[in-house]
């Protein structure tokens, strides 16, 4: 380090005496580094030293010197210290005790200013193997700094632009690729002159320039009854999406998350799947417990539907909005546009049958108010007949059912008179979700309504802002919405922390939520207007916005001109779908050139818990709705053409990473051992495969058949027989085991499953009629599924694809319990019994459900080796019998001559049913961080759990089922819920 000599301000006469003092040099300035960068530099300097005023350096300059200064060490001569030859003790301490503190000061101003490298002071998130060898992974501000480090340690570097071509087609892109930028060049030079030309007043080639007609672009149309195109992209990125459609803010999430491939979109889309950063206990905090978390789903579809309101009412109906408190009383609310109503869409298969379509959000506009005088006939005519008065709604939906409903609305509207029309809005509307206790918080903070300079602020928004410190959106009336504008966000960003108030018992929001004042001054809402969306698309340009700030006091909002148009929106508040105490989730619906705007302040709102809010992707999404224990779209719908569709690609993506795998790391399902003699997996064990489920069913729909030929018959041509002295239990087990390759034309497909929504479910259970055969009113609909939630009771977690069972039926009462009995394979098979399994085997699981007192996490059930009870009904020879051969015999150890059998947690586990107890898989399964066990959502039979809970025994065990993953032997207990 370079030494400066210097002395302590104040140190007496010393300071300022003798030659040394005189040769003390002041701190570098930005004068000083620079000055010997060039001839003329140096010319310019001088005559700066001449200047009495100081230069003001600029901030680059500033903060080299103050990296330079770091490093200067003051001193002070010892020739200070001496007075007439003689050695002053005070002063000599003095300048000792001065040169220890500038010692150590520079080495702290060392540590903290340029000791640590760049890639050490990336965000917590950023990865620092990427960073520490990429300079672009870095922050702008420090790229500059990074380059000259990287450059002084010989860090290699990624330049993956910059490689040669290696192939054929490589190097005719590069060449193509540098022929175009040659032509581009050329054109912007040509057009820069003919600018210049304009400026001047003359033409390119001398003559007198002409006027030019500026015109704006055309409105895009939105054609009645037919689909709309997606937005023209830019000329840059026109190529990348001739196969989907990015959303408003794909070049941000691009940089942040996980896309999907680009020739493998999803749903016609460019979505994010997750971000790059590892996420999933974050999001489950900041949805939960602290923070919010927000999605552009600007890929959810929208469609718009107006016509007379008697032509509207048929078209829902035939919709499958049938419901009495839709069109009574109760519905007028939600008629009149102050309400949301959410719920599953179904169209008609047959006369007796419906299939689900998917999940929707319908919202009607309010009416305008009629006059209640005047000379318009129209008016007079709407005042007298409320049936003919024109109406509008928005249905909103998954982009996976679209096209179906969308069908199905044009067969509905082509049977109507007068005629009603749709639609298509998908790129008309984004919009955002919000979810976590901070997402009230985040919309305050970054939607500022707009004051009309007639009306002044809307109802809608007074009711919005006295919104201020709910941190829950459930907390609002069910199906709450509201609709108002907002001003641009970018006049007032950086978006500022909003202040909550102190909540209490006198809270202000707590008499909003009470009154919900949102009829008051009810008129209709804007977004629906297609010239209020149009209007307010044409935001101004980034670069006139800069501008503008450019001229105000730094940190001085912008104010709203005639240039800033109002943004219409609606947002929509949602509860989760188990209607328990999870968080709710908030929708904003704006216009899609909107939405950029509004996310780039959402994304920088600084929260009062600290951070801003979180980035989720698809993968977060189904993780918030599966930790809610509610079933997501389209995954855990398998009953629909969406939900089929989804199955059917992760069963080829599950297939090919099964295929990639070597034979020694991936499961071989035929060679899966069950316990009692069973081999292989029960039907395809990389799928849900309710094909095979079905194939059990006796409700299925007949199927031709070959003359006298069988099921079980072709079943078992289909397969090896094993030789005759094989049991006959055996080979039955196995004939119902076949796998779906082999399996028989008379297998339902999966495009014939039928969901059972839980309130039909619990209609057929409650109408429990004694009648039998087809006529039966309580027999569920052929291939029905419905929905339902796992639990696991004591330990394990039940992953996708999962099989699901019954508890086995109740075998015959024995007069003796044998020791033996609830060994894993030491249970021999009865000479008159069919099945190679225990017949107390429905009593080894209810004996592993751990009792009311005990504990019911990990190792609360009881061990099959604890004291078991005594039968009844066993007279008291035999009971003393049984007790003399309990004291004198010990337990057969399993597998033989292994006697660790007491440590091994498999040994302790009942064996699995057979297949013919399958009652349906599961279709996401994870260990649940809310509940803090094993979880699932899944689908089974409906007929066969309408068995389940119409036969005897307690409430508990009717509730109880089996779950076991694929290609293990080992099964959990969970208890079941329809959702």
């Amino acid at each position: 380090m370079d030494r400066k000599q210097s002395l302590p301000p104040g140190k007496g006469s010393g300071s300022g005496s003798g030659p040394e003092s005189r040769k003390r040099k002041d701190p570098p300035t930005a004068t000083t580094v620079t000055k010997d960068a060039s001839n003329k530099q140096r010319s310019q300097e001088g005559s700066r030293l001449h200047d009495p005023r100081p230069p003001a350096p600029s901030y680059r300059s500033a903060k080299r010197v103050k990296f330079q200064d770091a490093r200067n060490i003051r001193t002070q001569p010892s020739d200070a210290a001496l007075e007439d030859g003689k050695l002053d003790l005070q002063r000599f301490l003095n300048a000792r005790e001065f040169e220890i503190k500038a010692l150590e000061s520079s080495m702290r101003k060392c540590k903290a200013a340029n000791a640590t490298r760049v890639f050490q002071q990336v965000p917590r998130a950023m990865r620092r193997r990427t960073a520490s060898h990429n300079v672009k992974r870095v922050p702008k501000r420090l790229r500059e700094r990074a380059r000259r480090e990287m450059i002084e340690d010989n860090t290699p570097t990624i330049e993956a632009r910059k490689r040669r071509p290696r192939t054929t087609r490589a190097r005719i892109r590069a060449e193509t690729a540098k022929k175009l930028a040659a032509l581009a060049a050329t054109k912007t030079k040509k057009k820069l002159e003919k600018r210049a030309a304009e400026g001047s007043g003359t033409a390119a080639d001398g003559g007198p320039h002409k006027p030019m007609v500026q015109t704006r672009p055309a409105r895009p149309k939105i054609r009645r009854d037919k689909l709309s195109e997606p937005p023209k992209a830019t000329s840059k990125f026109r190529k990348r999406q001739t196969n989907k459609t990015w959303l408003p803010t794909h070049l941000w999430h691009a940089k942040r998350a996980t896309m999907t491939e680009p020739s493998k979109p999803l749903w016609r889309f460019a979505v994010p799947i997750t971000p790059t950063e590892k996420c999933y206990r974050p999001t489950h905090r900041a949805s939960g417990q602290k923070g919010t978390v927000a999605w552009d789903m600007s890929y959810m579809s929208t469609i718009g539907l107006y016509g007379p309101a008697d032509g509207v009412e048929p078209v829902l109906k035939a919709l499958g909005l049938v419901q009495e408190s839709l069109w009574g009383a109760r519905g007028q609310k939600w008629r009149a546009g102050v309400r949301k109503w959410s719920g599953a869409l179904s169209r008609q298969v047959t006369k007796d049958s419906r299939r689900d379509i998917g999940p929707a959000t319908i919202v009607w506009n309010p009416q305008a108010p009629v006059p209640s005088q005047g000379t318009d006939g129209d008016a007079t005519a709407s005042r007298n007949h409320p049936g003919k008065r024109q109406r509008q709604l928005f249905i909103r939906t998954h982009p996976s059912c679209f096209h179906e409903l969308f069908q199905e609305l044009l067969r509905l509207i082509a049977m109507h008179k007068p005629q009603i029309h749709v639609q298509d809005l998908r790129f008309e509307i984004g919009s955002i979700e919000l979810t976590g206790p901070a997402s009230t918080e985040t919309l305050l903070g970054i939607l500022q309504p707009y004051r009309h300079k007639l009306d002044g602020e809307e109802p809608h928004a007074r009711v919005f802002k006295a919104l201020a410190g709910i941190t829950n959106p459930a907390s609002l009336p069910k199906d709450a919405l509201l609709a108002f504008s907002i001003k641009d966000p970018r006049l007032d960003y950086p978006p500022k922390r909003f202040n909550i108030p102190n909540g209490g018992a006198d809270a202000p929001y707590l008499d909003t939520i009470t009154n919900w004042p949102v009829e008051e001054g009810l008129r209709p809402f804007d977004i629906f207007d297609r010239d209020r969306r149009f209007e307010a698309s044409r935001l101004p340009s980034q670069k006139s916005i800069n501008r503008r700030k450019g001229a105000n006091a730094p940190g001085e909002g912008l104010q709203v001109t005639d240039a800033d148009p109002p943004i219409p929106l609606l947002l929509l508040a949602s509860r989760p779908a188990t209607d328990g105490q999870a968080q709710g989730t908030w929708t904003l619906m704006a216009p899609w050139k909107c939405i950029l705007p509004i996310w780039y302040a959402l994304v920088h709102y600084p929260l009062s818990t600290g951070g801003n809010p979180r980035l989720g992707g698809l993968d977060e999404q189904r993780q918030i709705a599966f930790e809610q224990g509610a079933p997501w779209f389209p995954a855990d719908f398998p009953a629909t053409d969406a939900g089929r569709t989804w199955e059917l690609a992760q069963r080829a993506a599950r297939t090919r990473d099964w295929d990639r795998r070597p034979k020694g790391k991936r499961v071989e399902w035929k060679s899966l051992d069950l316990g009692a003699g069973r081999k292989g997996e029960i039907g395809d064990g990389l799928a849900c495969d309710f094909e095979h489920l079905f194939s059990f069913c006796a409700d299925g729909p007949p199927k031709p058949q070959p003359i006298g030929s069988s099921p079980i018959t072709d079943a078992a041509e289909g397969m090896d027989i094993d030789p005759p002295e094989r049991s006959a239990g055996t080979d039955a087990a196995a004939a119902a085991e076949v796998p779906r390759q082999s399996a028989p034309e008379h297998l339902a497909p999966i495009h014939h499953l039928q969901r059972l929504t839980k309130a039909s479910f619990n209609a057929l259970l409650g109408n429990n009629s004694s009648s039998t055969g087809s006529t039966n009113p309580s027999a569920p609909p052929a291939n029905s599924l419905v929905t339902i939630n796992l639990a696991s009771v004591t330990r394990g977690v039940a992953n996708n694809c999962a099989r699901i069972y019954r508890l086995p039926p109740a075998g015959p009462r024995i007069a003796e319990p044998s020791v033996d009995a609830e060994v894993l394979a030491t249970n021999p098979t009865s000479a008159n019994s069919g099945s190679s399994l225990p017949p107390d085997l429905r009593d080894q699981w209810l004996r592993k459900v751990p009792g009311p007192g005990s504990s019911k996490g990990r190792g609360g059930g009881c061990r099959l080796g604890a004291p078991r009870q005594m039968v009844p009904g066993v007279d008291m020879e035999a009971r003393k019998a049984i007790l003399a051969r309990s004291l004198v015999t010990t337990a057969l150890p399993y597998p033989k001559g292994d006697d660790r059998h007491q440590q091994l947690d498999a040994a302790h586990h009942p064996l699995c049913p057979d297949g013919k107890d399958l009652i349906g898989f599961v279709t996401t399964g994870a260990f649940s961080l809310s509940e803090g066990k094993g979880t699932a959502v899944g689908s089974i039979s409906a007929k066969k759990a309408l068995e389940m809970l119409r036969e005897g025994g307690s409430a508990r065990e009717r509730k109880l089922c089996i779950v076991r993953n694929a290609g293990e032997s080992v099964g959990w207990l969970a208890w079941w819920e329809p959702v």
